[in-house]
């Protein structure tokens, strides 16, 4: 196994996007062609040599596993140290490009997977997985969402995980198992119920599946608008009578919606702030076809109208940017549950206006926006999809519709707002 790269603390958040940005434009944005002709060269799913190329020059550059926060990086100082807020801003230049992530070691679903395991997991589990996955020599993936339910309510859940033994034994259908396609991807985290009978929200049990284990099953490919994403791709999985040790077990019975809520906070955020690299992206092809393309006797620029989509686009995307590391912030200094409203907002807010962004650029392209020579059609893809992934709008804007009635009511009854959760320096 290659030796965990170890990086010391960076106490210059400033300075370590300053050396993102340079990585990207030296190594990631003139090698987007090249990922393209890899990838549609022969087998789909066949694992590209140009990421481990690139991998290993950001190892070399230090910049690595950027994503772990301090009370997160349980593996010896492996991670950057970097707050959620001091990562945003990171997430949105890694962004810019969809399979940029990976080369830095900071790729969802393997972020979160590995946030998982160095909060929750055993030493035993984070010798066999966790630290693999920080060295970057496999991936992973998390199996929760199911075709039969509406899995916005993970409650409605129906995979099931029966004890026997020492072992347990899994049953269900996922789909939308992001990273199961990747011919690297060697663990699941499976998310089912170890007792139907619980209290709701303690049915639920994550457990660690290897891929290569008996009854697991791939059984297909899923495509969005299209777009297969290889060599990454989301995957149906069937698990068929799948028996694994009771030790893979996380955390224990009846722990899967803690684990849950401690995994998606800080994967929405990095949704986000991808997001908003995205859409800057999309807002710089804009200008660009803007300034250089003629109609009726004038630059595009010129046009009142295209001017105006030019601006809107700007303010949006910048008080996306705002919101979003005031979730950040929140999250650093009052705690994921504090923040809840701030996070289910941003999920709302961040996918809908790279949306709007991104579908302003195609429009000012023309015809060449939806075809495959710019990369505007994938984003609206991918931030189609993010309206979806990590819970739908609706349920966001239920919990920010909840908390926002729970703080009126609070100010009514004369609470100091300035110490609760939403209110915190809101001089509410």
């Amino acid at each position: 196994m290659t030796a965990i790269p170890s990086q010391p603390l960076l106490a210059a958040p400033a300075e370590l996007r300053d050396r993102l940005s340079a990585f990207m434009a030296e190594h990631i944005y003139p090698n987007e062609a090249e990922f393209g002709r890899q990838v549609g060269t022969g087998d789909r799913w066949a694992h590209p040599p140009l990421i481990e190329e690139l991998k290993s020059l950001a190892r070399a550059a230090g910049l690595w596993n950027l994503f772990l926060p301090p009370e997160s990086d349980l593996t010896g100082g492996h991670g950057a140290g970097l707050s959620n807020a001091e990562y945003a801003p990171l997430c949105e230049i890694m962004g810019r490009v969809w399979w940029a992530p990976e080369i830095f070691n900071c790729n969802a679903p393997d972020t979160g997977n590995m946030e998982v395991l160095a909060r929750y997991g055993t030493p035993e589990q984070q010798q066999r997985w966790l630290k693999p996955l920080l060295s970057g020599e496999i991936r992973s993936c998390f199996a929760m969402t199911e075709p039969e339910v509406a899995s916005s309510d993970a409650t409605n859940i129906e995979s099931s995980i029966v004890r026997d033994g020492d072992s347990y034994i899994l049953n269900g259908r996922k789909w939308w198992t992001s990273g199961a396609g990747d011919s690297r991807c060697q663990v699941a985290i499976f998310m089912g119920k170890t007792d139907p009978a619980a209290p709701r929200h303690l049915q639920q049990s994550m457990i660690l599946v290897p891929m290569d284990t008996p009854g697991v099953q791939i059984v297909r490919m899923l495509s969005v608008f299209g777009y297969d994403d290889a060599p990454h791709g989301h995957a149906e999985v069937v698990f068929g009578n799948v028996r694994v040790p009771a030790s893979n077990l996380l955390l224990g019975e009846g722990r899967g919606f803690e684990i849950a809520q401690g995994r998606l906070g800080p994967g929405r955020i990095h949704h986000c702030m991808r997001l908003i690299g995205q859409a800057e992206r999309a807002l710089e092809l804009m200008v660009a076809r803007a300034a250089s393309r003629v109609a009726f006797g004038k630059p595009l620029a010129a046009h009142q109208h295209v001017r105006e989509e030019i601006a809107h686009s700007r303010i949006e995307i910048d008080q996306a940017r705002l919101l979003t590391l005031e979730a950040a912030r929140m999250m650093d200094t009052v705690g994921n549950k504090a923040a809840k409203s701030l996070i289910a907002a941003i999920k709302v807010v961040a996918p809908n206006m790279a949306l709007r962004v991104i579908d302003r650029a195609i429009q000012v392209h023309g015809g060449a926006g939806v075809g495959a020579g710019t990369p505007l059609a994938a984003m609206y893809a991918q931030a189609r999809t993010l309206r979806l992934a990590d819970g739908p709008d609706i349920v966001h804007l239920e919990t920010v519709a909840r908390e926002e009635l729970k703080r009126q009511e609070l100010k009514r009854q004369g609470v100091d707002l300035n110490a609760v959760g939403r209110g915190v320096g809101r001089g509410a």
